[in-house]
């Protein structure tokens, strides 16, 4: 069994799963605002489903798509860090994504969480470059991208698992690697606990 890690920023905590996440996940994935750039709201089933798949990931890696908390409040509130990346036609590559509560958008808590999560991918893992992307009129994702030093590769691709006639199906792929990294300077450096040994 890995190691898992966990991962806090002044305001939050990057953590594995618990059950009790799963209700407040199956209701951000039937925000029709969060998944507005998405082909489709999600079933209380396929949420409970994504989420034991991001979980399991999680124990069998110690790293992924951390379950994000409120540390004050201890309310869960999405998700944000990492994701191994093989089938989209560009090679392997580790992706960094996010997905919160739309009433906790606006306060800076994805860019806080991912950038955290790009320092454990370049100090914690060695990654030489880490990637995101997102159907072309996202603009608020592709802002997070930019503001956390992302370029834009201008390499769109066609998601494979998006219809091709859908409107959503041109992404835009951004990059960004270890050499350039740079943590916000507003920020203080996350810290990265083991929670478990093996």
């Amino acid at each position: 069994m890995p190691k898992l890690y966990q991962l806090e920023t002044p305001r939050l905590r990057l953590r594995q799963w618990r059950s009790s996440d799963y209700a407040k996940f199956a209701s951000i994935n039937t925000d029709p605002l969060v998944m507005e750039y998405f082909p489709d709201l999600l079933s209380d089933a396929e949420s409970n489903k994504l989420a034991q798949e991001i979980e399991s990931q999680i124990a069998e890696k110690g790293w992924g798509l951390w379950a994000l908390e409120l540390k004050e409040a201890q309310e869960y509130i999405g998700f944000v860090g990492l994701h191994p990346v093989d089938d989209l036609g560009f090679g392997e590559c580790v992706e960094i994504g996010w997905r919160l509560s739309s009433d906790r958008w606006g306060n800076g808590l994805a860019t806080e969480a991912a950038d955290a999560s790009l320092y454990f991918a370049f100090e914690q893992l060695q990654l030489n470059e880490v990637v995101s992307f997102t159907t072309i009129k996202n603009i608020r994702s592709r802002s997070v991208m930019e503001r956390l030093g992302m370029i834009n590769s201008h390499e769109n691709f066609q998601h494979p698992k998006v219809a091709h006639k859908s409107d959503l199906c041109e992404h835009v792929l951004y990059k960004i690697s270890r050499q350039v990294f740079n943590p916000s300077k507003k920020l203080k450096l996350p810290v990265c606990t083991v929670i478990e040994s093996p």
